[in-house]
């Protein structure tokens, strides 16, 4: 006599008769001799049968987890060739050529020579400095502010659940539609904001901060749009990182008599730290591609002031009909981003620093 015993389901019957390879459980072979003592299940002595195999039961199509899965992931796989990995390796090659902007016109090899035009361009080098500036912005604004939100969120409990809603509600609209909002908030002569404040006295005339004219405060003004949109994100991924944070650990630095600061930057923010690199990763990469909502308001004036790296990417390709210099542009912001991304990941995450 034959009997398998399958281990997957807790609590349901062990034994049952073999019928050959089923569900993907573990089959512990044994074998029954008749009027055996040691493996009388029926009589006085109800003593278990003797295990002789374990056997790991194989898919019914004789696929291993391994093969299973990797043939899970293939459509995805075919999905990002396709239109991810294909057009990123026809972008980066394009930026060796000088390409016709008419289809099929010629294309030359040039070598480094879109990147050598790029890097001596006094307007590439002052578009790649606003767009630090605006990224640094932008980033530390809703850094600061989302985890002060997120502290107060968890301190307030589940208090706060109706709070949370409501402060989700920007991410909902989209970057063309907050531009348009805040351009008729900081339009000069009657935007609400400077009306505001000609009300409250704070300023003499209504038109006095031209907020969207002005080329010293236009890159801080096309911002705020960005900043309200978008701090809603950070709250909410630091929100998710302080549940996670040891409720014990916490308890313990205030028993060792930590004040509330010390607590923050000993305790919360260090342990933090994963959480933290992916938003601040994410946020960076999303600041620092903005165009839509520069573009919305300013169209990258005055006097150029606004104009970042992906508008100016934008107006080699379409307005002065370059491809190739744009991809060399592209390529290079590319690459920046990179290594931003991975000296964030080794500076602020600190991958096996727990280890050592």
């Amino acid at each position: 006599m034959r009997t398998t015993i399958s281990t997957t389901p807790a609590g349901a019957e062990l034994a049952a008769p073999a019928t050959g390879s089923g569900s993907p459980a573990t089959e512990v072979v044994t074998s029954v001799a008749p009027g055996d003592p040691q493996t009388d299940i029926g009589g006085r002595g109800g003593r278990m049968p003797r295990i002789a195999a374990l056997r790991p039961r194989r898919r019914p199509t004789g696929l291993s987890d391994r093969r299973f899965a990797l043939l899970l992931m293939l459509p995805a796989a075919i999905f990002l060739a396709v239109f991810v990995g294909w057009p990123l390796v026809k972008f980066v090659t394009d930026s060796f050529f000088e390409i016709s902007p008419i289809a099929g016109g010629p294309r030359e090899f040039v070598g480094f020579e879109n990147y050598a035009t790029a890097f001596g361009s006094e307007a590439f080098q002052e578009a790649a400095w606003r767009t630090v500036v605006y990224t640094v912005i932008v980033v530390t604004a809703e850094f600061v502010l989302g985890l002060a939100v997120a502290l107060l969120f968890t301190s307030l409990g589940r208090r706060s659940n109706a709070f949370r809603t409501l402060f989700m509600y920007p991410l909902m609209i989209a970057p063309v539609v907050a531009g348009l909002l805040w351009r008729f908030l900081l339009i000069d002569n009657f935007g609400i904001v400077n009306q505001l404040l000609f009300e409250l006295g704070i300023i003499q005339s209504p038109d006095q901060i031209q907020w969207l004219s002005d080329p010293d405060i236009a890159l801080f003004s096309v911002a705020l749009p960005d900043i309200w949109l978008t701090t809603s994100f950070i709250t909410l991924v630091l929100f998710a990182g302080l549940q996670n944070i040891p409720g014990d650990v916490v308890e313990a630095a205030r028993i060792d008599g930590a004040n509330y600061w010390r607590l923050l930057v000993s305790v919360i923010i260090p342990l933090l730290r994963p959480v933290i690199a992916v938003a601040l990763i994410v946020r960076g990469i999303d600041a620092a591609r903005a165009f839509d909502i520069i573009l919305i308001q300013t169209d990258g004036g005055p006097q150029g002031s606004t104009t970042t790296l992906s508008l100016l990417i934008y107006r080699t390709l379409t307005r002065f009909g370059d491809p190739g210099l744009a991809s060399a542009m592209g390529t290079v912001y590319l690459i920046a981003m990179l290594a931003v991304s991975i000296a964030a990941i080794a500076l602020i995450w600190r991958p096996g620093g727990n280890a050592r």
